[in-house]
């Protein structure tokens, strides 16, 4: 990762789940004050306070966009090495976004630091059978912050993270209090944790290696175990349905 690319934090999560708050603590915690940040919110999204205080800081400058389409990220160019936090619409499909977001960052010249999920236990804990939706998410996050814990049963909360590491999920869990995160500098970091191989750099090919038919014949059952997979959650069947379905949370968003 070039030093001097305008690195991309991702922001998923549904709404009311303190995203924002979360971003200012690691804007103003964070960089240092040389770093300039672009916060990119989506106009469906409702003010609230730490948004206000995120629009007066200074180096940092907050966009609301407009979505044309489901797929479409904001048609907006991105100051060079910068920051740039870009919020998904909470109000719409979270998977397109992210299978929209290597693209989007592509025609920007920019790279991905990190994809954080945050994650309401109190609605996830409500809501139990959202929890492939939850898987999805998590696959693709670096970090996964736990936030409105306030009545939320340990045994829940224990459990929604073991599931995880049971998996050997990489990505970190951070259980979010009054207190802010303990070292935003480090979440910061643009180290991948993330299950996903989707936004990884396919290497090109630098020559082409000439094989003969026994060969193919041995390695036809083969499994090359570096290769990059394709992305489950973006496979499509010939009538253009996601091969892997997941419920669509939006129905339990209050209006």
């Amino acid at each position: 990762m070039s030093s001097s690319a305008t690195l991309v934090y991702f922001i998923i999560g549904t709404p009311g789940s303190g995203r924002r708050a979360l971003v200012l603590d690691l804007i103003e915690n964070g960089l240092t004050p040389a770093e300039s940040a672009l916060v990119l919110i989506s106009s469906m999204e409702k003010a609230d306070v730490a948004e206000e205080k995120l629009a007066v800081r200074p180096l940092t400058e907050v966009r609301r966009w407009e979505r044309t389409a489901p797929e479409i990220l904001p048609e907006c160019g991105v100051p060079p090495s910068t920051h740039v936090f870009l919020f998904a619409d909470s109000r719409e499909d979270t998977l397109t976004q992210i299978e929209s977001l290597k693209p989007w960052m592509e025609q920007r010249g920019a790279e991905l630091a990190r994809i954080f999920c945050v994650v309401n236990c109190q609605f996830a804990e409500k809501h139990a059978t959202l929890l492939p939706w939850f898987d999805a998410c998590i696959h693709f996050a670096d970090v996964v912050f736990l936030t409105q814990r306030a009545g939320v049963e340990n045994k829940w909360l224990s459990g929604f993270i073991r599931r995880y590491e049971e998996l050997f999920y990489p990505c970190h869990f951070l259980q979010m209090g009054k207190g802010g995160i303990a070292n935003p500098a480090v979440v910061l970091e643009p180290q991948p944790r993330r299950v996903t191989q989707y936004f990884e750099e396919v290497d090109e090919y630098e020559g082409i290696e000439i094989g003969t038919e026994d060969d193919d014949e041995a390695d036809e059952d083969a499994v090359d175990e570096d290769a990059i997979q394709p992305e489950i959650y973006f496979e499509r069947n010939r009538a253009g349905r996601r091969v892997k379905e997941v419920v669509d949370p939006r129905s339990y968003f209050e209006p």
